[in-house]
């Protein structure tokens, strides 16, 4: 299996996936720890790939998506982006309405 197979059947077969610098449970770079943090403040299910432990999944990822950073994030197949726009999207409650739109529960936030 090619690495662009490995990718797009990772991509496809989760319904989220991060590509990220380290483990969700272990990041090894702040943006990936960040990106992993909502997901999991959302208690949202997710794969995490750890991109530096393969150099072709390293250059893979960055030519699937043409994106040249890491981590980046799918939901449902489609690229959403990396840790700022995630960050972004997700004080904007529009992370929440993609997950929610694409059939993905997220936690709703307790307000005071």
């Amino acid at each position: 299996m090619s690495i662009d197979q490995f990718i797009a059947s990772e991509v496809k077969g989760n319904d989220v996936v991060l590509f990220m610098k380290g483990t969700p449970q272990f990041p090894m770079c702040g943006f990936s720890g960040q990106v992993a943090q909502i997901i999991d403040y959302l208690a949202v299910p997710y794969k995490g790939l750890n991109v530096p432990e393969n150099d072709d999944l390293r250059g893979g990822i960055k030519a699937y998506s043409n994106w040249p950073t890491i981590p980046q994030l799918y939901v449902k197949g489609e690229f959403v982006g990396g840790c700022d726009i995630i960050r972004e999207m997700f004080q904007a409650g529009e992370l929440q309405s993609l997950f929610k739109g694409k059939g993905i529960a997220v936690k709703e936030s307790q307000t005071a």
